[in-house]
Formats: structure tokens, C-alpha cells, sequence
């Protein structure tokens, strides 16, 4: 049961973005360990309540597009959604090549290398649609008239439950990094002409290395960090600075009439104040106005407790 006024979601979905994986146990930039920090967020999702339906992940599968990477990504991801009941879709990135992700990720042989890996998926109702805006030999992003063309078609039938744009460039500014203009999506002009009135209710993208939020063609956007390392918004007398830090993911979750997005850390924090988890069984016992009372009066025992509970 729920205990404020929102009724449950209709979806539940996590989004990651930007593994970057490597084979062999090479270490990115000679220090990330980026199969830990994809392990350390399927470990941390594991957790979620309710679980997610779908694993969406927002390209920078491989970053050298090593099939063995790949591989490795599929050994690590299928077993984890798996368990968590969850369908796994995977979107192509700039690291990424088409060729190779098709194969290694869909058994497909292209029909020809540089056949764009646009695809659909059907979450429950919900449609999702991983759409290509790599750039074969470039770290920009486009979408070719092909493609809009094929979006458009798309499109043109409402989901059940809508759509979700899933992709690697995000279409929104990035004034807190400027370099990412230069690596940006192109014309997007175009395609907020096919998105326009149709029944994308979000766009999930990547690409940045730091979550940021927006709106195109008025619907919203979220761009989720990545899980190997993080672009710092603010750097000391920096024109572009990565960190080993500040790694996360997104929950997202649908409402008949919106959508939430959460960021969910990868690193590990001290607690401070809380309580265990049986606590919500002795809530969903009382009546509203019970819990009104015990949660919200601020000199209830409740909140006398929690303001002196030791940490665990």
C-alpha cells in the first residue's frame, strides 16, 4: 500500500549509462576500474524497491568496442536483470561500434557495418525506443534523415503507456561543460520537429558523465552520470575535468500523468540517522491520520527517536 496520496507507478525503470567497459582487467585512463563500478551499481539496484522492469542503458557500452567487452558486459548485466525480473535494452554510443555491438549484443550480422542500431522495445505497454545518434569515426552526434524518417513511423501509433526516448546525446545545453558543446548532438531542430505532439513522455540520454535535466521539443529530459567516472560541473581552472567520483545511476519511475527521476549514488555513505526496514509494516497498520500523527508531528516519539537513534 502507499502511504501518501500517489498511486503506485505504473514503471519502474533504471537507468544507467556510460560503462565504458574494458577487457582484460585493463583499468581506464591506467586507474578506473570500470567492470567495479558497473558491478557496484547493479549491486546497488539490486536493492530498489519495487524492482525495475527494464535496465535502459544510454550507450558507451565498450570503450575501446572490444567484442570481448562486450562479452564480458553481457556475462555481468544478463545474470544481475535476470534477477531482478528486468529486461535489458542497450543503446549505441559514440565508443561504441555498430558492427560490433550488433553482433556481440544481438547475435545480428549488420547489413552493413555502418547500419545504424535503432531498435524497439515493449516495457509492459511501454514503449521504449533506442535510437543511434552515434557518428561512425566521430564523438559528435546526428540522427540522419533515414532515421526520422523511421522515428516518424514509429510514432505515428501511441503506445499503451507512451514512449521513452532512449539515446546517447542529449539533446539539451550543457553550461556547465563547455566542451560537451563541441561533442554535441547535431541539427536537433530536426528532430524536435518528429518528437513534436507525438507520445514521447521522456528522453533518456548519456554522453556527459554527470546527470543534468532539461526539457526538448517540451518534453523532459534526463541525462544519467555514468558508472565509470564523472565530469566534474565545477573544476578548479579547468576547461574539462574528469574524477574518479560522484558515479551514479537513475530511477525512473511513470505515473499515469508524470514521470520521476531519482539519482541513486554509487558510493557508499555513512548513516547517520534512520531505521530498518520493518518499520513500513508497523506504518501501513495505522490509518492516515495515525501516521500523520506519528511521522509528521515533530514532537512525536517517532521523530524524538529518530533525532536520537545511533547509527547502525
Amino acid at each position: 500500500m502507499q502511504l501518501g496520496q500517489h498511486p503506485a507507478p505504473t514503471h519502474t525503470i533504471a537507468h544507467l549509462s556510460d560503462p565504458h567497459l574494458l577487457s582484460g582487467g585493463t583499468r581506464q585512463y591506467g586507474v578506473v576500474d570500470t567492470e567495479a563500478g558497473l558491478v557496484r551499481a547493479l549491486e546497488r539496484l539490486a536493492h530498489a524497491h519495487p524492482a525495475p522492469q527494464a535496465l535502459v542503458f544510454t550507450g558507451d557500452l565498450a570503450d575501446k568496442a572490444e567484442p570481448a567487452a562486450y562479452a564480458r558486459l553481457r556475462e555481468i548485466v544478463e545474470p544481475a536483470a535476470a534477477a531482478m525480473g528486468a529486461e535489458v535494452i542497450w543503446t549505441m554510443g559514440n565508443h561504441d561500434d555498430r558492427a560490433t555491438y550488433s553482433r556481440a549484443l544481438f547475435g545480428l550480422e549488420p547489413d552493413h557495418p555502418e547500419a545504424t542500431q535503432d531498435r524497439v522495445h515493449d516495457v509492459a505497454g511501454l514503449r521504449v525506443v533506442a535510437l543511434d545518434t552515434s557518428v561512425p569515426g566521430y564523438h559528435h552526434g546526428e540522427v540522419t534523415e533515414a532515421q526520422l524518417d523511421w522515428l516518424a513511423g514509429v510514432l505515428a501509433t501511441p503506445a499503451e503507456h507512451g514512449t521513452v526516448l532512449a539515446m546517447h546525446h542529449p539533446p539539451v545545453p550543457t553550461p556547465m561543460l563547455r566542451a560537451a558543446e563541441l561533442i554535441e548532438l547535431a541539427d536537433q531542430d530536426r528532430l524536435a520537429a518528429v518528437l513534436a505532439g507525438t507520445d514521447v513522455r521522456t528522453i533518456l540520454a548519456g554522453h556527459l558523465h554527470y546527470s543534468t535535466y532539461s526539457t526538448f521539443a517540451g518534453i523532459p529530459v534526463s541525462v544519467a552520470s555514468a558508472s565509470c567516472y564523472s565530469a566534474d560541473p565545477a573544476p578548479m581552472e579547468r576547461f574539462l575535468s574528469g574524477v574518479d567520483g560522484h558515479q551514479s545511476f537513475t530511477m525512473m519511475h511513470v505515473y499515469a500523468d508524470r514521470v520521476v527521476q531519482t539519482i541513486v549514488p554509487l558510493a557508499e555513505a555513512p548513516e547517520l540517522t534512520g531505521f530498518p526496514s520493518d518499520v513500513v509494516a508497523q506504518l501501513e497498520a495505522l490509518t492516515h491520520d495515525e501516521r500523520r500523527e506519528h511521522i509528521s508531528r515533530k514532537d512525536s516519539a517517532f521523530n524524538t527517536d529518530l533525532e536520537s537513534h545511533e547509527p547502525r
